[in-house]
């Protein structure tokens, strides 16, 4: 059997600690007699295994183990908490509550507050009117505050409302009211 450096490299490792087979064991060997290249390579990786191998080299101060051991059990104590971590804690829980309550809200229609911005109350769902695409407002025909009879497209006002269109203050007036505490009241418009 033949090996080549790169094998030789590879298995540097096994060959020091006697875990390379046998056929191996002598091929490396007959390699490491013609390449001089891998013998200094061998003999680098025992250096360096002798070298960290040597006991005496790393040495802990007296007492070390023990401080060790007493500082690991204080860190471990589960009743011991910092300020930092209680933050987090607090943090946390803000959030968790924050998507709840956002998640909570989101069936729910933001308020209008603008009498342009009221829903309509009694327009029959059935009524045909007109949106027009680039505004949010639905309009009957031959409203005259129509910005543009291009473009116009004609549905349901159930379905603009669903499309989150709102009803033109002007033409459909007769239907707007606003929520007030004592009840609906007309929307006044000027």
């Amino acid at each position: 059997m033949v090996v080549k450096c790169e094998e030789v490299w590879r298995e540097v490792s096994n060959y020091m600690d006697g875990e390379v087979g046998p056929e191996l064991r002598g091929a490396m060997d007959e390699h490491f007699r013609i390449c001089k290249r891998c013998t200094s390579v061998l003999e680098g990786t025992q250096n360096v295994v002798h070298l960290y191998g040597d006991e005496s080299m790393v040495s802990v101060p007296l007492g070390y183990s023990h401080r060790l051991h007493r500082r690991l059990e204080e860190d471990m104590h589960p009743g011991r908490r910092t300020f930092f971590g209680w933050m987090v804690a607090a943090a946390a829980s803000v959030l968790v509550a924050g998507g709840f309550e956002a998640a909570r809200s989101s069936g729910r229609l933001p308020q209008l507050r603008s009498p342009h911005a009221q829903r309509a109350s009694s327009v029959p769902p059935d009524m045909m009117v007109l949106i027009y695409p680039d505004g949010k407002t639905f309009h009957v025909a031959g409203c005259t505050y129509i910005p543009s009879q291009a473009h116009l497209e004609s549905v349901k006002a159930s379905e603009a409302e669903r499309e989150g269109y709102t009803p033109c203050v002007r033409c459909l007036k007769k239907y707007l009211t606003q929520n007030t505490s004592s009840g609906d009241t007309p929307i006044r418009t000027v």
